[in-house]
């Protein structure tokens, strides 16, 4: 192998190890934002339902039925 073959070689070895390191990047900036929005669907539905009979409450009691 001479020196031009084992150059071409580690280019292409480096820029392959770049293009991983930059897809593994990619892959967990979805995976966070995946769990902040399970996470956050999560808090919705445990919540969601004490806001929803909050602002009835309100409306109602605005509309002078309450």
């Amino acid at each position: 192998m001479s020196d031009d073959e084992k150059l071409q070689r580690n280019i292409r070895h480096t820029t392959g190890k770049h293009a991983l390191k930059q897809i593994h990047a990619i892959v967990e900036q979805e995976n966070k934002n995946d769990a902040d929005s399970a996470r956050a669907l999560s808090w919705l539905l445990r919540y969601g339902w004490i806001v929803l009979l909050l602002v009835s409450a309100i409306v109602a009691h605005l509309m002078g039925v309450y």
